[in-house]
């Protein structure tokens, strides 16, 4: 990535969207902008887990916003980032479908431990380096996640659903501070978060970093009242306590470096971070500054380069755990991309490389069902990508590469996607093609073939050389019925010399 590269994160949170801009120079990003808007979308879900059209709304109205902003960025240089509220939102199709065209860029909703890896990312890259072992923790409007980690390595990431504003909701309704209350919310949060005591115990961590959100409000209120900065100490937490005791209501605190727009969920918020401070048996708490919104930028310029793509190596991570075979996958891979790249010819160098890599991923992980069932292998492995924690990948790109790994043989119109994106398409057509000319576990023999689009029709025209049928008559046969299958979607396929 070339210096001064302007680079975007935006993170749609439970209880906050924010933006944050910032440039690439010498490996590192410096902070340009940065805007944030109150939204509480986490707490429009209704009772069937639907946003209220009140929410979505509201969150349209930022990304509208934010997307004027953005006027300029290309696609490579922003991602937007959806967690927990949208996780749960039942129509959160319906929200991401409106939010893409108002943001000018897609929207991926990301699984709860690929949201703790990225807040990790972000706060080890704005920390000193040094060898000390990290516990960090973000409680979030709807999620807190707990990370262990050493230097830019996480090596155990968590989830869990415990937040400030759905906290808030449930055990402050009306805004009342009592004691009660407080005990009730802190012991309903450590019945949550329990089972963090076999992952995350005392000794396996040296230091405990607090990114964000509710974090950065308790030690932004600490500070203002005297308290040492950048840390949050149960003696701290204690007074902070009493001070809510003492208001008796979010409507009538008045603490200096609580912002009027955290008032209503700092009673949520601190009932999970004293939970927190109980269960593990953190003493004090040092205030990052890096977090979810950082660790997406960085992984931006990761995924520039497919050697620090993470997206890759989780790809090789899960072809080893379901026993797939390696050899045969590589082999699909190369006979894809190679069919592929004729179909590329003359489109920019960027999308082409993208549009590559996730048919190698495709291709690699097409096999991953096989250890369950031979016969039904595409259909097992669509299952375990659409619902497996991949870490690197949105929830939408793990949908795309089940549909790839279900369509890779047998009928067509099994597929949920609909036969209107080209780049699918295409994806489609050539695993299709690689998986059937590689059917002997070999190499094929590809001297002569040549793949392209018809000129008269959305379709696609594979010519051979002459005697290539009567040489490899199998491949054939399977090519044959290939035409067949797709004579059944709004695509056509043709060969010939068959």
């Amino acid at each position: 990535m070339q210096n001064g590269t302007r680079l975007a994160a935006v993170d749609l949170g439970s209880n906050s969207y924010r933006l944050e801009i910032g440039r690439f120079e010498h490996g590192q990003i410096q902070r340009t902008e940065y805007l944030k808007e109150t939204v509480r979308q986490g707490n429009g879900l209704d009772a069937q887990r639907n946003l209220t059209r009140e929410a979505m709304q509201r969150g349209w109205d930022c990304l509208a916003r934010f997307g004027e902003r953005l006027a300029g960025f290309k696609r490579p240089q922003v991602r937007a980032v959806a967690t927990q509220t949208l996780r749960e939102a039942r129509n959160r199709d319906d929200f991401i479908a409106r939010g893409r065209e108002l943001l000018g860029f897609p929207i991926d909703v990301i699984a709860g431990r690929e949201e703790a890896r990225l807040i990790y990312q972000g706060v080890a890259h704005l920390l000193p380096q040094s060898d000390e072992r990290r516990l960090v923790v973000d409680i979030g409007g709807r999620s807190t996640e707990l990370i262990l980690g050493r230097g830019f390595e996480a090596s155990a990431m968590e989830s869990y659903r415990v937040g400030s504003v759905a906290w808030s909701s449930r055990f402050f309704p009306d805004g009342a501070f009592t004691e009660e209350a407080f005990r009730t919310a802190e012991v309903a949060a450590k019945a949550v978060l329990d089972e963090a005591l076999v992952t995350y115990p005392r000794g396996s961590w040296d230091v405990a970093y607090g990114s964000s959100g509710t974090v950065g409000a308790v030690g932004d209120a600490l500070s203002a009242t005297g308290w040492p900065a950048g840390k949050i100490t149960r003696e701290g937490l204690d007074w902070l306590l009493d001070r809510l005791l003492r208001a008796q209501s979010a409507d009538r605190l008045r603490i200096d470096g609580i912002r009027d727009d955290r008032r209503m969920v700092i009673g949520g918020g601190v009932s999970v971070l004293r939970a927190l401070f109980d269960l593990l048996s953190i003493n004090e708490m040092q205030c990052a500054d890096g977090g979810l919104r950082q660790g997406v930028l960085y992984d931006l310029i990761a995924r520039e380069q497919p050697n620090t793509d993470l997206r890759s190596t989780t790809v090789e991570r899960l072809v080893r755990k379901f026993n797939a075979d390696a050899e045969h996958g590589l082999r699909v891979s190369r006979t894809a991309q190679s069919l592929m790249r004729q179909l590329q010819e003359g489109k920019p160098l960027e999308s082409i490389d993208r549009h590559l890599r996730k048919l190698d991923w495709a291709s690699r992980l097409h096999e991953i069902g096989s250890h369950i069932s031979h016969s039904d292998a595409h259909k097992h492995g669509a299952y375990i990508l659409e619902h497996i924690d991949a870490l690197g990948f949105a929830q939408h790109e793990l949908h795309r590469l089940s549909q790839l790994v279900l369509g890779h043989k047998g009928k067509l119109r099994k597929l949920e996607l609909a036969f209107i994106d080209d780049a699918f398409v295409e994806q489609l057509l050539c695993l299709r093609l690689a998986v059937l000319l590689c059917h002997a576990r070999r190499d094929p023999d590809l001297k002569g073939l040549r793949l392209h689009p018809l000129r008269d029709q959305a379709g696609y025209l594979l010519q051979a050389r002459e005697g290539w049928a009567l040489t490899y008559p199998q491949s054939a046969h399977l090519l044959r019925e290939e035409v067949l299958a797709w004579q059944k979607t709004p695509w056509a396929f043709s060969c010939e010399a068959l």
